[in-house]
This record gives structure tokens, C-alpha cells and sequence, in this order.
């Protein structure tokens, strides 16, 4: 549930800006639920600006916002996916597989689902060290 809303700037009082307000954050129990239903993979969650993204083998290989799980589309992911709905968590975002309550509770489905998706994923780039 997104809702838009314009701020006009007291210092630019000719310029408005839009903003996008989520009316729900994903809830810490829906992320326990879920971590409890990838078991026994290691699959970690990390806050994002009030939503989270997952982590397996260090691949963010899946997001999870308004208490919904998003996991990236990779082609060897579709194969086994077959005829889940693609969706944005977000505005402009990349559309991902939106996990259904039902698939969320196939545990064999959902692990080859995560394990194949991961391998499919580049390693993140290391980080350059910053200058002090």
C-alpha cells in the first residue's frame, strides 16, 4: 500500500516534490516465519530502509516488503518457478517472483527455488576502503 504525496520546499517555492509513503513495513514475525521455513538453509535477513533483503551464501537473492517475499527472476529460477506471478516490490523495481502463502509452505519447492536462484547470482563486489 504506497500512498503519494507533494511537498512544496519553502526554500525552492517554485518546486514540488513526491514522495512515496509505504502504509505498511513487513513484519519482524513474517521474517521469522519465513527464515523458519527456509530451515536448515543459512539464509540471513537484513534490514533495508524498512523492508529487508535475503541472504544466502552472500547473494541477495530476495527481498521481502509489505510482508510479501519477492525472489529474484534468474532464468534456471523460472524453470522451476513455472507459473508464479512476477510483480515489483517497490515502484520502478525489478520484478520478481511473488511467493504465494502456498508456495511459501512447500518447503522442497522453495529450497531448490532459493538454492538455484543463488547459485545462478553474481558474488557482490567488494567494497572499495574509504579514505579518512
Amino acid at each position: 500500500m504506497l500512498e503519494s504525496i507533494s511537498i512544496s520546499s519553502s526554500r525552492k517555492p517554485n518546486v514540488t516534490r513526491c514522495y512515496y509513503i509505504h502504509g505498511v513495513a513487513t513484519n519482524a514475525k513474517f521474517i521469522a516465519t519465513i527464515l523458519d521455513k527456509m530451515f536448515p538453509m543459512e539464509v540471513s535477513a537484513k534490514p533495508m530502509f524498512g523492508e529487508y533483503g535475503l541472504y544466502f551464501e552472500g547473494k541477495n537473492f530476495a527481498l521481502v516488503c509489505d510482508d510479501t517475499l519477492f525472489i529474484k527472476v534468474t532464468a534456471r529460477g523460472g524453470e522451476i518457478a513455472g507459473r508464479v506471478t512476477r510483480a515489483s516490490p517497490y515502484p520502478g523495481a525489478k520484478p520478481g517472483f511473488k511467493i504465494s502463502p502456498s508456495k511459501l509452505n512447500d518447503h522442497d519447492w522453495l529450497m531448490e527455488l532459493v538454492e538455484e536462484t543463488s547459485r545462478a547470482l553474481p558474488l557482490p563486489k567488494p567494497r572499495k576502503k574509504r579514505i579518512t
